[in-house]
């Protein structure tokens, strides 16, 4: 048995329980097959593989909060600081209440390779709680954020461990945190990206995920010889990632007709109303239900279905495993010509087969949705230097980010004979980086 099918099966039998997180590692082990099998037994005498899957320290702790009516409440806290080996540990706090160890596990293992992609000194990390923020009061948020952080703030620092925002938590909730934070430790410093912009947060930090999402995927195309110009687009989710994406897309001449949360979803064949989503969205906080007042001739549907609409693209952009093998048979059906993942993990192994085997091209998430976390790496170093960068420098710098990524999977699949599987030439892209600091640097 190879070392790699070794290290899947060990995986299979010590974390059954977390299906999450070994889809995520079985999917990268077997992309990075032709780079361990070059020196496998080297790899194998330093347990290479299974110190990349085995996270450097899991945290879990509870997080005591005191809701509206003076009742006290408690949820889980998790932070997995995964791999600091090319910097310190970066990533996203969800909250959620879907949030268990094995979702962590694996938004945190695929954020090494992310990170790694972007070209930045940032190592992989995630965190969060089941703590839900839906219909909960200001004060309630504040409450939960203040205890979650006397428990996190042992564990992170400008130099050592670095969280962002995630699914859940906004502006608003890394507010409360960082003024935590700050109380606790008695200083001011950049341990939190995605802050406000009066306090050390930087400009395109709201838009990132998904402006870098469309710059990826219009390079994608154009090096397919396709203009994104005129094509029409399905977007689902109606977060942060999805409303960005879709003024993006917009930006850039195509029609997006979809979006969705977790109810149901809207097709409007007239191209999606970007002010009215983000009225509902961002200002009111409301579901998709109300979208027909203001687009009269619009459809809302509950349940799944954004996927069975006719397009040319799809940007799955809500939540991991949300693209199945079903709704990859109804894209391709349809004629789409290409897959951009702006959530983590959104399409499933089965999909990502099926959409492979039938000439989509498709851009893995942790190469086309990794503008947020390189945006947040940006906002790092403006905390560094003390300044604050326009939105021109952050954007155009977020775009050339994003084109690189793209360039570099594209020449990893093609180096190791893959044409163009981007899914493998990502995983393969983002390892080789972390695979020469873990050596260079010794078994630790």
């Amino acid at each position: 048995m190879s070392y790699v099918d070794e290290t899947i099966q060990m995986l299979k039998e010590k974390y059954s329980a977390q299906p999450e997180f070994i889809q995520a590692t079985t999917e990268v082990l077997e992309s990075i097959r032709p780079v361990i099998e070059a020196k496998e037994d080297e790899y194998k005498r330093d347990a290479l593989l299974e110190r990349l899957v085995e996270p450097d320290r899991q945290i879990i702790f509870r997080v005591p909060w005191i809701d509206r009516n003076g009742n006290a409440h408690v949820n889980t806290g998790y932070r997995v600081q995964f791999n600091n080996s090319i910097g310190p540990y970066k990533g996203g706090l969800r909250l959620h209440p879907s949030v268990n160890i094995s979702i962590i596990k694996f938004l945190g293992f695929e954020q090494i390779f992310k990170n790694s992609l972007t070209g930045l000194p940032i190592g992989g990390a995630k965190g969060g709680s089941d703590f839900d923020p839906k219909g909960k009061t200001d004060r309630e948020i504040m409450s939960f954020c203040k205890n979650f952080m006397l428990e996190l703030y042992k564990y992170i620092g400008a130099d050592t461990d670095v969280p962002a925002g995630d699914i859940g938590t906004g502006a608003r909730e890394i507010g409360y945190m960082f003024g935590a934070y700050k109380r606790i430790r008695r200083t001011h410093e950049g341990v939190l990206t995605g802050k406000g912009l009066a306090y050390g947060g930087s400009l395109a930090r709201t838009e990132a995920t998904g402006y870098g999402l469309l710059y990826l995927t219009q390079e994608m195309l154009k090096c397919n010889g396709i203009d994104i110009s005129g094509k029409t687009v399905l977007v689902s989710g109606s977060g942060n990632v999805a409303i960005y994406a879709i003024e993006k897309a917009q930006q850039l001449g195509a029609k997006v007709v979809t979006c969705s949360d977790s109810n149901g979803w809207v097709y409007d064949p007239d191209g999606i109303d970007l002010a009215a989503l983000k009225e509902i969205k961002e200002v009111n906080r409301q579901r998709l239900t109300e979208y027909k007042k203001y687009r009269p001739d619009s459809e809302y549907h509950e349940g799944r279905g954004v996927w069975s609409v006719k397009a040319d693209i799809a940007l799955p952009c809500a939540t991991q495993n949300e693209l199945r093998i079903e709704d990859a048979k109804a894209l391709v059906a349809n004629g789409i010509t290409a897959v951009a993942e702006g959530a983590n993990m959104p399409t499933t192994a089965e999909a990502v087969k099926y959409l492979q085997s039938n000439g989509v091209l498709l851009a893995p998430a942790k190469a086309a949705n990794a503008g947020g976390v390189a945006t947040s790496a940006l906002e790092m170093s403006q905390n560094s230097e003390r300044l604050n960068w326009t939105f021109e420098k952050v954007d155009s710098k977020l775009k050339d980010i994003m084109v690189s990524i793209f360039h570099n999977m594209s020449d990893a699949a093609e180096k190791y004979g893959m044409g163009k599987n981007y899914v493998a030439g990502a995983n393969i892209a983002g390892f080789e980086k972390v695979l020469d600091a873990m050596v260079e640097q010794g078994i630790c």
